[in-house]
């Protein structure tokens, strides 16, 4: 009975773990951008287009923060955020006129 509730009781802190590192739809995440300035990601300027977490993680990004090195050229070429910024269902993050939408100097 000790064993079933210790692996009860560790499960249920991963999955709480897991949910502490996403965005939520109030908040926002900064990243490293490079030269271009540091990326924002606004958890609720996507939530207000109707997406829901589970939306991107697991299916685009994993759960655990800074596990997947994301470039523009792995964007524009379809990666990554590039599943969604491809200019059709939201902007294209190829156009130089959408770079401040994400990049923060």
């Amino acid at each position: 009975m000790r064993i079933l509730t210790a692996v009860l009781a560790i499960l249920i802190a991963v999955v709480f773990v897991g949910s502490a590192m996403a965005v939520s739809a109030g908040k926002t995440s900064e990243y490293a951008g490079g030269p271009m300035g540091k990326v924002v990601f606004d958890g609720k300027s996507h939530a207000d287009k109707g997406l829901k977490c589970n939306d991107c993680h697991t299916k685009i990004f994993p759960m655990k923060k800074g596990t997947v090195k994301i470039t523009m050229a792995d964007m524009n070429a379809g990666k990554n955020c590039g599943e969604c910024h491809n200019g059709t269902k939201a902007f294209k993050s190829s156009d130089a006129a959408n770079c401040a939408k994400c990049h923060k100097k």
